[in-house]
């Protein structure tokens, strides 16, 4: 039997076998899943920002591209995922607010999809499937088995790849 476990923002979930993942609210945040397909392992992240502060004051690694995606990884790793068979799926990133210009709030969705491709990138782990931008929210579901990816957005309807 198979179940459903919830990733809140800024947290992490590693699931197997039948298990599934799922975090709602994914505006101008990005959901990173990434998936071993021998071990059926999958893992996902709720990412908030880009980059973790450089003082150290980051409350949470998983609120961080650069620090939750690595955290990600290793917790995978530690039951018994293998970083070559690694694949990603990532969504979110959306523009919720019309603010005109080039300013911080504006475009922290676009700024989170470019931290989490290029920390993914850096990892040598590969994009397969992605569901980024525009102006709507997303909720994403994740399934261990298959690695398949639900997205479900209020006025898009709902998307399986």
């Amino acid at each position: 039997m198979s179940s459903m476990a919830t990733v809140g923002i800024a947290e992490m979930g590693v699931v197997k076998g039948e298990d599934q993942l799922i975090t709602y609210a994914l505006g101008s945040c990005i959901g990173v899943c990434i998936h071993d397909k021998n071990s059926k392992i999958a893992g996902m992240v709720h990412i908030m920002l880009p980059t973790a502060p450089t003082d150290g004051s980051g409350k949470s690694i998983c609120r961080y591209a650069d620090s939750g995606i690595p955290a990600l990884i290793k917790k995978m790793e530690s039951i018994g995922a293998v970083r070559r068979s690694f694949t990603a799926k990532i969504a979110g990133g959306a523009k919720m607010f019309n603010i005109p210009g080039d300013s911080v709030v504006g475009n922290i969705g676009d700024r989170n999809i470019e931290a989490v491709k290029k920390t993914l990138a850096e990892l040598r782990i590969p994009i397969i499937g992605q569901d980024v931008g525009l102006d709507y929210a997303r909720t994403m579901t994740f399934n261990a088995n298959d690695g398949m990816v639900t997205i479900k957005a209020f006025t898009k309807g709902t998307s399986t790849w």
